[in-house]
């Protein structure tokens, strides 16, 4: 009896080539950053966007990334889009189980304002130790991942 090697499961849809690899993770560099690159842009002073949360008002006022804009999806419009400041917006929800991030962008391109969504959204952004803002920084910022912070 001839002992056959288990089949792969990653595997199992062979990969794409690397020229088409290349122009998808190429073109979702252009719809998202990340915790880290949100926290050196402010930490450096070249954030030349606007920082939207797209959690609940009450969430936000408990913790949020330094002079981000609350603003979930049930309140953007015209209005709220046109207070905003000109230029580029970084959206983020809780995190990656949460889609507030996309349902903000989705509604914020409608008005055309050019978006990215911060992956991990706020978990991730205090898993990492960075800095936060509101009424439950304190406790929010002992829930940071010590390997993770320095």
């Amino acid at each position: 009896m001839t002992a056959t090697a288990p089949s792969t499961i990653a595997f199992a849809e062979p990969a794409a080539s690397p020229e088409l690899a290349h122009q998808h993770f190429a073109s979702r560099l252009a719809f998202e950053c990340d915790a880290t690159d949100v926290a050196h842009d402010l930490r450096h002073g070249v954030a030349t966007y606007t920082i939207i949360d797209a959690r609940s008002a009450e969430s936000y006022a408990r913790g949020h990334i330094p002079g981000a804009v609350n603003l979930p999806p049930s309140r953007i419009n015209q209005t709220t889009v046109s207070e905003l400041p000109a230029g580029p917006l970084v959206v983020y929800c809780w995190g990656p189980a949460c889609n507030g991030a996309h349902r903000a962008a989705v509604l914020l391109t409608e008005h055309d304002r050019q978006v990215k969504e911060m992956l991990g959204g706020f978990g991730y952004w205090i898993r990492e130790g960075q800095p936060i803002e509101g009424s439950d920084a304190a406790a929010l910022a002992e829930l940071a991942e010590p390997a993770l912070v320095g």
